[in-house]
């Protein structure tokens, strides 16, 4: 069942307001959208964006009693700000990013998420798209996907499980989720940890089918044109590379004032800037991390557009 993660901590920092008008880019299971939509009553409105056929249908449930309030549609959060335009939203005083996995998506064995149930190499979030885990497998050169397995994964034993899928796959292809499973589990021995072994083999393969880290840079930039000044923007990441990602954007925008050799000084970084209220990401409290697992590599950081 789906859970929201850092809820709480969501409502506290974007604050929607009675009246205010939100996006949530990612739409997923509804959790956040619902509670945001409850907060800025019937004169308020919501745009919840997902790229996921499926994930709207199940959210139109958890929305029940707030429609007239929310708009939903399909898309990616890279181009929210011309999702918005289409849907009749200008300038917004909060946007909220929950970048991964949905609990849906991954519970769902036909959708190839998930290395706990056996199921198509698919990992497709929007269906559409035309590249799916096992093309990867089966078609990437050795050294590319040893590649793809250390960048985006961090995956320590890249190269090895790159050299083995490359023999594995001249005489069986890839297909299933079970077999990628254990064929890492084999280079890794066998052995099981807290994590599973093939936890970032999978991660990868999903952040380079889905394009996660390009559309993470969009979805920041287009975001912050649709903020009106004084908005905030909250983004959940949930591993080292996304989170990077959006805290350099953030730190990139809030800029800093250099000194200049004639005297005085000249504020130098990217517009429109930005205040962040983060100093560090907020992370999961332990009662939550026992209630959801998924909280416990949550991340949560906040910046709030200036006046310009």
């Amino acid at each position: 069942m789906h859970q929201a993660v850092l809820l709480n901590e969501v409502m506290t920092g974007l604050a929607p307001r009675p009246g205010g008008v939100y996006v949530d880019g990612t739409l997923g299971g509804g959790g956040h959208s619902r509670a945001i939509a409850a907060a800025i009553g019937p004169a308020g409105r919501l745009l919840a964006i997902d790229q996921d056929a499926g994930a709207l249908e199940r959210a139109r449930g958890s929305l029940s009693g707030l429609e007239e309030r929310c708009t939903l549609a399909r898309g990616s959060f890279a181009r929210m700000d011309e999702v918005a335009q289409a849907n009749g939203f200008g300038r917004v005083d909060g946007i909220l990013l929950d970048i991964g996995i949905s609990s849906d998506q991954l519970d769902d064995p036909d959708r190839g998420f998930s290395f706990m149930r056996d199921g198509p190499l698919d990992m497709r979030m929007d269906q559409g798209r035309p590249t799916t885990a096992a093309d990867l497998l089966n078609t990437m050169p050795e050294y590319e996907l040893a590649d793809l397995l250390r960048l985006y994964g961090e995956e320590p034993r890249a190269r090895a499980i790159a050299r083995q899928v490359v023999r594995q796959r001249a005489t069986e292809p890839f297909s299933r989720t079970g077999q990628l499973a254990d064929l890492v589990m084999g280079v890794y021995g066998g052995r099981r940890g807290r994590i599973h072994p093939a936890t970032l083999a999978f991660q990868a393969l999903r952040i380079v089918v889905n394009g996660e880290l390009e559309a993470l840079e969009k979805g920041l930039e287009a975001g912050l044109r649709l903020l009106a000044p004084g908005g905030r923007f909250a983004v959940i990441t949930f591993h080292s590379l996304e989170d990077r990602m959006v805290k350099q954007f953030f730190v990139e925008h809030q800029g800093r004032f250099e000194s200049l050799p004639e005297g005085g000084q000249k504020w130098v970084g990217q517009l429109p800037a930005v205040k962040i209220l983060t100093r560090k990401p907020v992370m999961a409290a332990e009662e939550e991390c026992r209630e959801n697992p998924r909280a416990r590599s949550a991340k949560l950081r906040i910046a709030e557009r200036k006046d310009s």
